[in-house]
C-alpha cells in the first residue's frame, strides 16, 4: 500500500515585525527669557500632554542657579520628553520619544517637536529621527 504525500499547508505570512516608536532629538535656539521660564513649560507641557492624549506618569524640573536654565524630564507611560536649556548661549536641547505599542504616534513624535519649538520661539540648529 502506498500513501500519497499530503498537500503542503501554503506558507504563512510574518506578522509585520514591531517597531517600537520614533524618536526625535533636536537642537534649538531660542530668547533667553523662553529658555529660563521652567514653570511656564510644565504648564505648556502638561497641557500638550492632555491634549495630544499621552499620559504623564511623573516629572522632575530643575532649574540651575546663576543662568537660569532648566532641565526637565517627563517620564510618560508611552515613554518620555526632556528638555535641557541653556539661556547664556541661547540654545536648548529637546527629545521625544513614543512607543507605537497601542498606535503609530509618528505624528504624534512630530507634532510635540513642532508645538515646543513654537511655544518656545526656537530656530531650529539640529534634527534628527531615529526609527527605534
Amino acid at each position: 500500500m502506498t500513501t500519497a504525500p499530503l498537500p503542503l499547508a501554503p506558507p504563512r505570512a510574518l506578522p509585520p515585525p514591531y517597531a517600537p516608536g520614533l524618536h526625535v532629538l533636536a537642537t534649538f535656539g531660542a530668547p533667553a527669557a523662553r529658555l529660563q521660564d521652567a514653570a511656564g513649560s510644565q504648564l505648556f507641557f502638561r497641557h500638550l500632554i492632555a491634549r495630544l492624549g499621552l499620559t504623564s506618569v511623573g516629572e522632575v524640573y530643575h532649574t540651575f542657579a546663576g543662568s537660569g536654565g532648566f532641565t526637565a524630564v517627563l517620564a510618560l507611560t508611552e515613554s518620555h520628553l526632556s528638555i535641557h536649556t541653556w539661556p547664556e548661549h541661547g540654545l536648548a536641547t529637546f527629545d521625544v520619544f513614543l512607543s507605537n505599542f497601542r498606535q503609530d504616534n509618528h505624528a504624534t513624535v512630530r507634532r510635540v517637536y513642532q508645538e515646543t519649538l513654537a511655544f518656545f520661539a526656537g530656530e531650529e540648529r539640529a534634527y534628527a529621527e531615529v526609527l527605534r
